[in-house]
């Protein structure tokens, strides 16, 4: 595809896309919260792409941890309307598909709303569909529904001109080193090798050097933990959460909800 350099970049969704357990980097500048994040990430490199194009660019990140297609349809979308941008990111569904009786042709039909409001006022639409869960034992039995969740994510694709950004097919990460301790939150590389793609999914050519700052060393692996620490710290409280029908995001506010200039911040 020809090249966009994009003026103002919005990112929707959960998690992933707020950054969950991707650190910033002891000497580098920290971000608005904890963590940076793919989105983070890919908005510095489209800064640099903008700045050689000569235009201004500003970012803001709207996604959650916790949230569902239902909070990023109802509320993130109409927020980033708001915002004007000329580029959105939209990657959800992973917690919807998690529910006993979740439905992914519902669930789809449900985010086909959201992508064609964006998509009536001329933004360009990077949607994301969903990891292969085959990376970890106890999100195989999901795979049969995410496989026909991504194949409407195809279609909304088509039917609306979005762009998919195809995490599904690629086979990096299906490497452990690529999900954090926790098996659910990408790590440091994961984020890294996200922004990338998506990068070379928008055309821009030198994505695996950006998405890396100079004040970043290579990110090392993840720590493997035992598999009851792993159920104590992680599978435990979320399935309490679940039980309970709260989530670790309720209450939290996008750490990043004003359009802004990247600067070096990333």
């Amino acid at each position: 595809m020809s090249r966009t350099a994009f003026t103002r970049y919005v990112a929707l969704g959960d998690s992933i896309t707020e950054g969950l357990c991707d650190a910033p980097p002891p000497q580098g500048i920290a971000p608005t919260s904890g963590w940076i994040g793919w989105a983070d990430r890919l908005a510095a490199i489209l800064d640099g792409d903008a700045r050689l194009a000569g235009h201004p660019f500003e970012f803001a990140n709207l996604a959650v941890r916790g949230r569902r297609i239902a909070d990023v349809v109802d509320d993130q979308v109409p927020d980033a309307l708001r915002l004007g941008p000329d580029l959105v990111s939209v990657m959800v569904g992973g917690n919807d598909l998690m529910s006993p009786a979740a439905d992914p042709d519902a669930l789809a039909s449900r985010l086909d709303s959201g992508i064609r409001s964006l998509r009536a006022t001329g933004a360009t639409v990077l949607l994301a569909n969903l990891f292969d869960p085959q990376f970890a034992f106890f999100l195989k039995p999901f795979r049969g529904r995410a496989a026909v969740f991504n194949a409407n994510i195809w279609s909304i694709a088509r039917d609306h001109q979005a762009i998919v950004l195809d995490v599904w097919g690629v086979r990096e990460f299906q490497d452990n080193s690529m999900w954090a301790s926790d098996r659910v939150h990408l790590s440091a590389r994961g984020h890294r090798l996200l922004a990338a793609h998506a990068a070379h999914t928008l055309g821009v050519p030198y994505a695996e050097i950006a998405a890396t700052t100079a004040t970043e060393q290579p990110a090392p692996p993840p720590e493997e933990i035992p598999l009851r620490t792993w159920l104590r710290v992680y599978a435990i409280p979320w399935a309490a959460r679940r039980m309970r029908r709260i989530s670790a995001g309720d209450g939290m506010p996008a750490k990043r909800p004003v359009p802004r200039p990247v600067g070096g911040q990333h």
